[in-house]
């Protein structure tokens, strides 16, 4: 007992206030790995249903390389969705691997939103689907021109303080990254 726990124990033995107060925080250390992991979905759904938001309500469309970051989302979330779910059910050491996996899914999506970032502000050249730098086109390319909704990769369509919606996601990946690797840890000092 420490803290808060300890005090609420010297004030009122009687065991019912002490007896809730003391297991709180061991609760919540046992629980932290679930909660850091719980965090890293939410913060990836939000992430990605922004994403979206921005797309259909706001009207910033995704070019090719949005479209890719989305697949560390696309990928990432429904396996961490299936680990919570079954988090008492899977043996230690494929929890593990699960969330070692999801952790380098989403760590590929930070690279992907720092090589866009990257690409935004003329730092390295871009692919060539998205940038301008193609080949040459004829006159039969030019007949669905107005069908084909083209978005440069390398043009930013919005900053907040600075950053592009690349660099962001390149953040929040990491966040993410972060979460899981923290809840790894919080495991393994558990289990210690």
């Amino acid at each position: 007992m420490v803290g808060l726990g300890y005090a609420a124990c010297i004030a009122a033995p009687s065991g019912g206030l002490c007896a809730r107060v003391a297991t709180m925080p061991l609760a919540l250390i046992r629980a932290r790995d679930k909660l850091l992991a719980g965090l890293a979905f939410v913060l990836g759904l939000a992430t990605i249903a922004a994403a979206w938001g921005s797309q259909l309500i706001g009207g910033l469309y995704p070019c090719d390389l949005c479209l890719e970051q989305r697949w560390a989302y696309y990928l990432g979330l429904p396996l961490l969705l299936g680990i919570l779910v079954l988090w008492n059910r899977l043996p230690l050491a494929l929890w593990y691997v699960l969330i070692a996996i999801v952790a380098a899914i989403f760590l590929w999506g930070a690279y992907m939103g720092g090589y866009h970032a990257g690409v935004e502000w003329g730092f390295w050249p871009g692919p060539t689907s998205c940038t301008g730098t193609g080949v040459s086109i004829s006159l039969s390319d030019l007949q669905n021109l107005n069908a084909a909704r083209i978005v440069p990769c390398d043009k930013v369509q919005f900053r907040f303080l600075g950053l592009s919606l690349a660099g962001y996601n390149m953040l929040i990946s990491l966040g993410i990254v972060g979460l899981l690797v923290g809840a790894m840890v919080a495991q393994a000092r558990r289990r210690a």
